[in-house]
């Protein structure tokens, strides 16, 4: 262990938070206006010090919520406890930097880049030996690029880092105390990816489905492959949904467990993730019809306006939600050239507006139980319990009745021998919405319905008798 006099000086990004600093500043920024996306360019172009503090400026950070190290941060403040010095050294801009230390109330000073000058790897080796003398100073940090200061260090702390860094530092000064990395990047990412959410996109094969097509080989090749694209494009967006909700996220109660609002997986792994998860849906809808890509296309764009700006207004947020399930069920009779029904089509419509609805209703439920007059990031208020109750309950009946008049069609007559069984369907579907809605109400709903039918056996019955049902009637 160091001497208690000698200043402790301690980096920001990476290492007292998991993630970067200018990344979660610059998603707070695009998430109050996306079109400041049109001004990082020209900002970079007059240096990275300039870009800092630009965004700075405009950003509003909540950095109580910045998911902190707290293995390290109860580490530093015994240290503090013991008279050692401890100064903030960090390459984000100065701003950002001092409303941190403001914030842990743990630091004797901050050293941080300016608006002009980036403090980063020989820099801010050289503002450190200037200021505390060679070997005069501890350093802790995480990346190769602090190579440079610990070689001038008398003595290090390593956090965070890979092995391979871990010798290099080593090798150039006394390293005295590691706190490992997590080690778990790989579930971490399969955690981002939400695969559990893909079940969603079977809804690709209903079409499918209701044509009773699907035992042609060639159809069903085709719905399988609008399958993947479907969930690689989810993914995609589901990436990048965590990115902007990152801040709101780690005020919930069960979202701040998500990899990106945890410090799980950073925030530059986000920025890799989606644009190759992207590329790899277009790669396999490359060679489906172009109708098929042309919904896929306004599914991803209609998922990113959700994203940055429609899941904050009231009832709007809903409605598109119930799009998106039903823009699954267009795609995939764009896929395999199925006519699509108007039956189906409302009947969907319908349906998903109601488990949308749950969905606000179950997020209502805790903010009440938290004593939380409006949810982080949405547009809801508590008030709104009762009319948001009454309009899904009318959406999930309303399916109901659509599924019943559509039994007396003509095109039931057409695809079915027994079609007096499918009135089956419309008592299961009766009593399934009614139970969803009776526990939502109970606050024993999940705030995402199709995950709770996922795990619930009474659910996976009613699914099992609908298909018997079905069969019956076939």
């Amino acid at each position: 262990m160091g001497k208690p006099k000698i200043p402790l000086c301690v980096d920001l990004d990476g290492t007292l938070i998991p993630g970067d600093l200018l990344l979660e500043s610059c998603i707070a920024l695009l998430r109050q206006n996306p079109l400041y996306l049109l001004l990082i360019p020209c900002w970079l172009c007059r240096g990275k010090a300039y870009l800092k503090a630009q965004i700075a400026r405009r950003a509003q950070l909540n950095h109580a919520s910045l998911p902190f190290h707290r293995e390290l941060v109860a580490w530093l403040r015994e240290q503090k406890q013991r008279g050692r010095p401890l100064w903030l050294c960090t390459a984000a801009n100065h701003r950002l930097a001092e409303a941190v230390a403001n914030h842990l109330k743990l630091f004797d000073g901050v050293l941080a880049s300016s608006d002009t000058h980036n403090l980063r790897g020989r820099q801010k080796a050289y503002s450190l030996a200037q200021k505390f003398g060679a070997k005069g100073f501890d350093y802790c940090g995480n990346d190769r690029v602090d190579l440079a200061v610990w070689s001038v260090s008398r003595g290090g702390v390593v956090v965070n880092a890979s092995k391979g860094v871990e010798a290099r530092a080593r090798a150039v000064t006394d390293i005295y105390k590691t706190f490992a990395p997590d080690g778990h990047i790989v579930r971490a990412v399969a955690k981002t990816l939400r695969p559990h959410q893909w079940v969603k996109n079977l809804l690709l094969l209903v079409p499918l489905a209701a044509a009773h097509k699907l035992g042609e080989p060639g159809a069903l090749g085709s719905a399988l492959q609008a399958f993947v694209a479907f969930s690689l494009c989810a993914s995609s967006v589901y990436v990048l949904n965590d990115m902007l909700d990152v801040e709101s996220d780690r005020l919930h109660p069960s979202k701040s467990r998500r990899p990106f609002a945890s410090g799980q997986l950073s925030l530059l792994a986000g920025f890799f993730l989606a644009p190759l998860l992207l590329a790899g849906a277009v790669a396999a809808a490359w060679t489906l019809p172009w109708e098929f890509k042309s919904v896929l296309c306004g599914y991803y764009a209609l998922t990113l306006a959700y994203s940055t700006v429609l899941k904050r207004l009231v009832v709007a947020d809903v409605v598109v939600l119930a799009a998106l399930y039903t823009i699954r069920i267009v795609a995939g009779a764009m896929a395999v050239g199925v006519v699509l029904s108007f039956w189906l089509l409302m009947f969907s419509l319908a349906l998903f507006f109601s488990l949308a609805l749950v969905k606000r209703y179950a997020e209502l439920k805790v903010m009440q139980r938290e004593g939380r007059l409006e949810s982080a990031g949405r547009g809801y208020r508590l008030e709104d319990l009762a009319i948001v109750e009454n309009l899904g309950t009318a959406a999930g009946y309303l399916s109901v009745v659509v599924l019943a008049l559509y039994i007396n069609s003509p095109a039931v007559e057409m695809l079915y021998r027994r079609p007096q069984f499918i009135w089956g369907l419309c008592m299961l579907l009766l009593y399934w919405i009614s139970r969803v809605w009776v526990l939502a109400h109970r606050g024993m709903m999940h705030d995402d319905p199709v995950v709770f039918a996922l795990k619930d056996r009474a659910s996976l019955a009613i699914v099992l008798c609908g298909a018997v049902t079905v069969y019956l009637a076939t």
